[in-house]
């Protein structure tokens, strides 16, 4: 039988971990949906869930793969053998399969502005607006950004787990931060950028909403990345030496610290230059441009923006790449590459629609949606909470308890005795928050 591959160390895990949970969540959505939602306000919200409920989820997944030492479906199927709970696995590898059909769609369109970046193709492109409309509505140019990103995603996952994903982290992950703190410096120095700060932090409540609630759970399971066991694969390849609530914990942190570091490095430059903080989706794309066209060395801050995205959404969409490929190769590492490349353009193949909802298919949609936005809905509003929802049952009444206060405890010291506060949040709080949002989704549709 082949030996699985493990993370050469714990700070591997750590930032490949962290690198799978800070991408399109914490640096494109958290500012636009903060925007919208009462900024201070809804950022106090997603701390508070991000540690009661998301933290707890991501303890969760890590016992579950380290329990079982197997990837999301064979999990399931180790812990609970001829069972119903081997569902959680396979709608894990189905919804990373959906999520990265899209996500890699727009880490293509980073792809594109990027690389126009480096000749001042987006500054000295004209209105930003106009722009991004010209390069989401080009079908050539969206599915060869497309291609690109997923080819970069089987590069990566082919080498395997120490020479490819941990590989990149280590470069990614701290250039990340590196570049992050130097727009936040480079923001904050702006004229007027303090009324952007102010609405960052100073809560708003009469914009809280049962959607802002919403929005708040769920980006905290979207930005942790868990929901679909991809944290469950990467915990597999975890040694006993490692504590698991120490990781978890520092992989939360470095979440909610890159969250706030994007709120920082652009609200103040949005208020700065009279612009509007609620645009939408089109922040990233249309509105940044805008911000930075009105800087000295535009361009220059422009890339590093670019660069520290495209870092943070390869990461992240290495672990999805991951689990779809980890399910089929079910531990056999020599048919790795190939399992990776087909997968890969599985994927490809089936992010092409989404890819076109708005060019050749734009006149299609669904309840009032694009390809594009109803594959983000069903996504992160439909699966992800029920995902989450079934592994919280799973590790809380269906696994083997001791197995379960074995795997917290392991290694983890003094943070061992968290376990009684743990274990009474993944029983009650947990899957009865989740059911609640859950159901108020359903009720909107």
């Amino acid at each position: 039988m082949e030996k699985q591959q493990q993370w050469s160390s714990k700070i591997g895990f750590i930032l490949s971990s962290a690198g799978a949970a800070i991408g399109l969540g914490a640096i494109w959505k958290f500012p636009y949906v903060t925007g919208q939602s009462g900024g201070g306000a809804f950022l106090l919200l997603f701390i508070l869930f991000t540690m009661l409920i998301g933290l707890p989820m991501l303890i969760s997944e890590f016992i579950i793969g380290r329990g079982s030492g197997r990837e999301a479906v064979s999990a399931y199927k180790k812990l609970a053998p001829d069972s119903f709970w081997t569902v959680t696995g396979k709608l894990g590898v189905a919804g990373c399969f959906l999520l990265l059909s899209f996500y890699s769609v727009v880490g293509g369109w980073v792809l594109i502005y990027t690389v126009r970046s480096l000749y001042g193709g987006v500054i000295d492109g004209g209105d930003p607006g106009a722009l991004f409309g010209a390069v989401t509505t080009n079908a050539g140019l969206t599915i060869g950004g497309h291609a690109l990103f997923m080819l970069l995603n089987i590069i990566v996952i082919a080498a395997g787990i120490q020479n490819g994903i941990e590989r990149a982290s280590k470069y990614m992950m701290p250039s990340l931060f590196l570049f992050f703190i130097i727009l936040v410096i480079r923001s904050l120095t702006l004229d007027g950028a303090l009324e952007g700060v102010a609405f960052f932090l100073q809560p708003d409540f009469s914009k809280i909403n049962g959607e802002a609630v919403l929005y708040a759970l769920g980006h905290s399971f979207f930005s942790l990345a868990v929901g679909f066991s991809c944290m469950v694969t990467y915990s597999s390849y975890l040694g006993k030496d490692v504590s698991i609530p120490s990781s978890a914990g520092s992989v939360a942190i470095m979440n909610i610290f890159v969250s706030i570091l994007a709120g920082l490095a652009i609200f103040p430059a949005v208020f700065a230059f009279g612009l509007e903080p609620a645009e939408g989706p089109g922040l990233l794309f249309v509105v940044l441009p805008a911000v930075f066209s009105q800087m000295p060395f535009g361009e220059l801050f422009l890339f590093m923006f670019l660069l520290l995205f495209l870092f943070a959404t390869l990461t992240s969409s290495f672990s999805l790449l991951e689990i779809i490929t980890a399910a089929f190769t079910k531990g056999k590492e020599s048919s790795r590459k190939k399992t990776a490349l087909i997968s890969g353009i599985v994927v490809f193949l089936a992010g092409i629609p989404a890819a076109l909802s708005f060019s050749v298919l734009a006149d299609i949609s669904y309840f009032g949606r694009s390809i594009f936005d109803m594959t983000d809905y069903l996504v992160s509003n439909i699966l992800l909470p029920l995902g989450n929802l079934l592994i919280a049952l799973f590790i809380a009444w269906r696994m083997d308890k001791s197995l379960v206060q074995e795997q917290f405890e392991l290694s983890a010291g003094n943070l061992g005795a968290a376990y009684t506060f743990w274990l009474p949040l993944m029983r009650w709080l947990v899957p009865i928050t989740i059911a609640v949002v859950f159901a108020y989704t359903i009720s909107q549709l």
